[in-house]
């Protein structure tokens, strides 16, 4: 799967490995939401996030944007799980090969921190899962507490 990153996601990454130690696989620029979204390597969170978030404070304060972090995983379920963070996500589900796919929250506290404000949690579901998934995110729906 081709993702073109480039010269300034390539600094952006270089800054985080020199900053934190951590590797990241990706970087994407969101100037819609004014935002930098690491796509850290399985087993780095620890290593990126740093004591008590200091890592992305430093990074934040470096950048200038909002620094956002996601631990990649080679399975699409859980990879969509970690975007979701800390919202907890029950299922994910697709109807067809070629649809998109839903992803339910238990909590109805967890619907609005999976949407994100102004939905820039959703929208960087659509972003990873077109780089890294070959699907697109379809909704994000409220499963109900009696299950």
């Amino acid at each position: 799967m081709e993702r073109n990153i480039g010269f300034k996601e390539r600094r952006y990454i270089e800054e985080l490995r020199i900053l934190t130690k951590a590797t990241a696989l990706d970087c994407v620029i969101d100037d819609r939401f004014d935002r930098v979204i690491y796509v850290i390597r399985q087993g780095d969170m620890g290593l990126a996030i740093g004591k008590k978030g200091d890592n992305i404070r430093r990074l934040q304060n470096v950048l200038g944007k909002r620094i956002e972090m996601v631990e990649h995983a080679e399975k699409p379920a859980e990879f969509i799980t970690n975007i979701f963070k800390p919202a907890e996500v029950t299922g994910i589900e697709r109807v067809s090969d070629d649809g998109p796919v839903n992803v339910f929250v238990r909590q109805r506290s967890d619907l609005g921190i999976a949407i994100g404000k102004a939905g820039c949690n959703i929208e960087k579901a659509r972003i990873l899962c077109r780089r890294f998934c070959e699907f697109e995110i379809g909704e994000v729906l409220l499963l109900r507490e009696d299950v």
